[in-house]
């Protein structure tokens, strides 16, 4: 069923944000209710020339815009080039999913997400930054595939439950990467220290 990784990973990051992580932090409350406002967007659905659209995913691409403007000009260049990277990698994949649906091994969700999780870990060092070109990448993809569709009168709904499923499972993924990533560390120190106290024992 369309929608049920999004549901799924969206209601589990909101739970973690609004009653796990320290009140103190001062992204906490912004995170988790942007989380709140795409769930909430879900059903609100427009048309613009043409170009039927859910809202949720246009409030991504909105928020993903803002947050890369933020940046230094140097780094900012860089994010819409990795954007752009994903964004041609979201519509290749589903255009050969068109065109030539064999190599489609297992589901395309799942296929979709790791090919865009690895694209994000080789463009970006940081969580936020690999976010950020995943959200906003496979949105402008998602609106170039539409444009594409219509060339061909095909009808397409952009930003839907298919475009937040692979987004949200991609970052879950990355979620879980940038635990591992940090879990190595502390593990090292952990065992590292315990290694001292042994040869001070001794």
């Amino acid at each position: 069923m369309e929608g049920a990784i999004f549901y799924w990973v969206f209601w589990g990051f909101w739970i973690y944000l609004t009653f796990i992580v320290e009140k103190q932090n001062p992204y906490r409350l912004k995170l988790a209710a942007i989380v709140l406002i795409v769930v909430i967007l879900t059903n609100v659905r427009f048309a613009v020339g043409g170009f039927d659209i859910q809202a949720s995913g246009l409030f991504m691409l909105g928020i993903c815009y803002f947050f890369i403007n933020q940046e230094k000009r140097g780094a900012l260049i860089y994010f819409f080039i990795c954007s752009f990277i994903i964004s041609i990698a979201y519509v290749t994949f589903h255009l050969f999913e068109i065109f030539d649906p064999v190599w489609i091994i297992f589901k395309k969700e799942w296929m979709m997400g790791i090919t865009l999780w690895y694209l994000a870990l080789l463009l970006q060092k940081s969580l936020k930054g690999r976010l950020l070109i995943i959200f906003a990448g496979a949105m402008q993809g998602d609106i170039l595939y539409a444009f594409i569709l219509n060339k061909f009168d095909f009808p397409y709904v952009i930003g839907t439950f298919a475009y937040l499923d692979v987004c949200s499972l991609t970052a879950l993924l990355l979620t879980g990467w940038t635990a591992l990533e940090n879990l190595g560390p502390i593990l090292q120190n952990h065992f590292h220290f315990l290694e001292k106290g042994k040869q001070k024992s001794s």
